[in-house]
């Protein structure tokens, strides 16, 4: 299973045009993701990232939902692995 995550764009760096790359931010923990595939992605964009490569742009709105669905996911696999200790609840 592939998993792709939004990140928003805090810089971009534009020295090489075909190796264009920017720092995104994924909740706080930042990384460097090629651009390549968005020449248009901007500062302060939100972008779907898989394997260090930002792969479309997508709206605030969209990416907030999907952070929210992977925020729950962490959480009901928190209570499973909770639930399957002994004295877990």
């Amino acid at each position: 299973m592939c998993l792709a995550i939004p990140g928003k764009i805090v810089s971009v760096n534009e020295a090489e045009p075909m190796l264009r790359t920017g720092k995104v931010s994924f909740g706080g923990v930042m990384k460097e993701v090629s651009l390549a595939y968005v020449p248009e992605a901007k500062i302060g964009d939100y972008v779907i990232v898989h394997v260090g490569f930002a792969l479309s742009i997508v709206d605030e709105a969209e990416a907030q939902q999907t952070l929210d669905y992977l925020k729950q996911m962490d959480e009901l696999v928190e209570l499973e692995e909770g639930a399957a200790k002994p004295g877990g609840p």
